[in-house]
């Protein structure tokens, strides 16, 4: 027989069990409703009485003693007990009458609870030891919960609760795609401070004065490495080399000395100031200055100014240069450094937009550049290709567009056009255009007479002139064969080509259409009521135009040049699946700015489906890129 007790019994005969060996029990305060309480209390057995309660702790006081030691296992007893063993479970009290569930629901909330918790009868019954110890173990777990208010909601919402957030990786996670590669964008300022920081380093291991170790580490081209060893092997003549010298005791200032003429103006005054480096070769300050001058400002030079004096492969050092030359010229100075240091590493490119000053680092190999297209977006929102610092031509690798640029640049494809609509001379190959409805040709640099249908020999057609219905004389075969050949081909460039073209010019018109669209934004927002914030939609779909149109636009470059097979269907179904997206959205986009409010909702299932097709054509075409899996039907 069982039967519920009053929460606030269950709770008090918890604590005693765990306190069996302090005899006063603390007043215990009823925490908040938590997830792990309510599971708790969910999971314990039937209680029993306060007595039963208090006969148990003896026992299992009793039993804890007698397992003090690690090594030895308690030995419980099974008792079986009912309730007329029990004493004092006879009696009820006058706060164990149940109220109605009506009244209950008219009471306060702290009355209500009282009630509920007085609303269960106080008898049950032990079965065993195992459902005492059930209970003891829901009051461990309980227990464990009275902590700091912190750490109780950090287990009651910690692995179970979840925000109201999904858990799905493709909403929160930022794993890498495959066509994207890690890339940092630099300042000027970060540059500035990697080369000194690089200096100190060099300066500290091999002992030289900092000015001397940015003249060693730009002639080795920033690298250290090879630059450390080479000085250790042979350290005079890494010196000689780099332009240094061995003599590093003298410090650079100006001097006057007496009877003195320098040898570039042939002034000789007695208070002529005059400089002189290393290499001891000395000259006038405002000759010294003017030539320093002359290859900054003008010839742009700053990490190789060589000393003025004939043959001198002495290297002009920064002490020195600050000591003679003004201070628009120090600006001018560091700035030519900063540029020869990005340009000698590497892992360093400037970003090719105009007037940006930001330069990227990015560690993709020049021999990598046939599995990966490395494209980058600098601080000023630019994308480029790092490999060959051209605008964004995802999917084609660098060489690809480089051949099909030239391909579209350059007279080879006049000469496929004059092979398409020109036929030649079956004897003498001269080029002919026929300019007349007559089939009887008649070169006029060989006189060989042939037919324009057939090509073949014209007196092979009897009395069938201006008539031609033949095709099985070998004559002209084979310049059938060339000819239907070259039209092929022509056809298929023109295929791609025209479709290629078609997204760059609508790229240009989106172009435009997203300068103008700050304007429609601001004309939506007053025609229809809507915030600066809730129009930002057209500034997205404006910018998923452009992205989409790039993206398609070199898919029909790279297309050209794929061999035809199963990877190939496939890429075609992602690219037409793309393509038509971005036509419904350029449709929707160009709707007048009266309707873009109602449209706004399918305007924005339609850019994040524009997107989402643009990452699958992308990713899927980098994967089959990066392992070899693309077969193309040119050398490259």
């Amino acid at each position: 027989m069982t039967s519920l007790s009053a929460p606030k019994e269950r709770l008090n005969r918890r604590v005693e069990i765990h306190q069996v060996s302090t005899h006063t029990v603390p007043p215990f305060t009823t925490p908040p409703t938590t997830r792990k309480r309510k599971a708790a209390l969910a999971a314990s057995p039937t209680p029993t009485t306060a007595t039963q309660s208090r006969s148990r702790s003896r026992a299992a006081t009793a039993t804890e003693s007698s397992s003090a030691s690690p090594d030895t296992k308690p030995v419980r007893k099974r008792q079986k007990k009912t309730k007329a063993q029990l004493p004092g479970s006879g009696a009820e009290s006058d706060l164990d009458t149940p109220k109605s569930e009506k009244e209950v629901l008219e009471l306060p909330v702290e009355e209500r609870l009282k009630a509920t918790d007085l609303v269960t009868p106080a008898s049950t019954t032990m079965e065993s030891d195992d459902d005492f110890m059930s209970i003891a173990s829901s009051a461990d777990d309980f227990l464990g919960t009275q902590g700091s208010d912190d750490e109780s909601l950090g287990e009651d919402f910690g692995d179970d609760f979840d925000g109201g957030f999904s858990k799905d990786k493709d909403i929160f996670s930022n794993e890498q795609k495959p066509y994207e590669v890690d890339f940092k964008v630099l300042t000027p300022e970060d540059i500035e401070r990697e080369q000194n920081l690089q200096v100190n380093e060099v300066s500290s291991i091999l002992g030289l004065p900092p000015e001397s170790s940015a003249i060693l580490l730009r002639f080795g081209r920033w690298n250290r490495e090879k630059l450390i060893e080479s000085y250790m092997d042979h350290p005079d003549k890494t010196l000689e080399e780099a332009g240094l010298g061995t003599n590093f005791d003298t410090t650079p200032k100006t001097e006057v000395v007496p009877g003195f003429m320098c040898d570039i103006c042939c002034e000789d005054g007695d208070d002529l100031q005059t400089y002189a480096m290393r290499c001891g070769h000395r000259f006038c300050v405002d000759c010294y200055r003017h030539y320093l001058e002359q290859k900054i400002r003008e010839e742009g030079e700053a990490a190789r100014i060589q000393c003025p004096g004939n043959d001198c492969h002495m290297i002009v050092d920064s002490k020195t240069l600050n000591l003679l030359v003004t201070d628009d010229l120090k600006d001018r100075y560091r700035t030519l450094l900063m540029r020869t240091y990005v340009d000698d590493k590497e892992n360093l490119k400037w970003c090719p937009a105009p007037n940006c000053e930001y330069a990227v680092d990015c560690h993709v190999k020049q021999r990598e550049l046939q599995r990966i297209v490395p494209t980058v977006q600098c601080g000023c929102k630019h994308c480029f290709c790092f490999g060959c610092t051209l605008n964004d031509h995802q999917p084609a690798p660098c060489k690809l567009v480089k051949m099909w640029l030239q391909k579209c640049e350059d007279d080879s494809e006049t000469a496929n056009w004059i092979s398409a609509n020109t036929k030649e001379c079956p004897r003498c190959h001269s080029t002919i255009e026929k300019n007349g409805g007559c089939n009887h040709m008649t070169c006029r640099k060989c006189k060989h007479e042939f037919c324009w249908m057939c090509m073949g020999l014209w007196s092979e057609h009897g009395t069938s002139w201006y008539n031609c219905n033949r095709f099985e004389e070998k004559s002209g075969s084979e310049a059938r064969s060339e000819q239907a050949r070259s039209r092929a081909s022509l056809e298929r460039y023109l295929h791609y080509y025209n479709r290629y073209a078609n997204h760059e010019q609508s790229a240009k018109l989106d172009k435009d259409l997203y300068l103008k669209t700050e304007k429609k934004m601001t004309s939506l927002q007053s025609s229809s009521g809507l915030s600066w914030i809730e129009v930002q939609f057209l500034d997205t779909a404006s910018q998923a135009l452009q992205q989409c149109r790039q993206t398609l636009k070199w898919t029909y470059a790279f297309a050209y040049y794929l061999a035809r097979n199963n990877l190939t269907e496939i890429f075609e179904d992602n690219q037409k699946d793309l393509e038509m997206a971005v036509e419904n959205l350029s449709e929707m986009f160009d709707n007048p700015v009266a309707e873009l409010a109602r449209l706004k909702v399918d305007i924005l299932d339609k850019t994040a489906y524009c997107n989402k097709r643009r990452v699958i054509l992308l990713s899927d075409t980098a994967e089959n890129l990066k392992n070899g899996v693309w077969q193309f039907n040119v050398e490259w």
